[in-house]
C-alpha cells in the first residue's frame, strides 16, 4: 500500500513539475479538472497498470494525491 501511495504522489507531482503555469492558471480560475483532464487520465491509467485495478479502486491514494499535490490541499477531486 505504501508503494501505491508513493506512486500516486509521484505521478501527480510529475504533472505539477512539467506544467507549473497550467497548474497556476487552473488554481486561479478553478479549472484544474478541465485543464488536466488528459494528464490525469493518462497518469491514472499508468497507476492502475502498476498497482492493479483492485488497489486503485479500493483506495483513495490517487484522488488524495490530486487534492494534496495538484490542488494544493484543496478538495477539488
Amino acid at each position: 500500500m505504501t508503494r501505491a501511495k508513493r506512486l500516486a504522489r509521484a505521478l501527480v507531482s510529475d504533472m505539477v513539475a512539467y506544467q507549473p503555469a497550467k497548474r497556476a492558471d487552473g488554481l486561479a480560475n478553478g479549472t484544474l479538472k478541465q485543464l488536466f483532464r488528459d494528464e490525469i487520465r493518462k497518469s491514472y491509467d499508468e497507476y492502475v497498470e502498476q498497482v492493479g485495478r483492485d488497489v486503485a479502486e479500493s483506495t483513495a491514494f490517487f484522488q488524495d494525491a490530486l487534492n494534496e499535490v495538484l490542488a494544493e490541499g484543496k478538495r477539488v477531486f
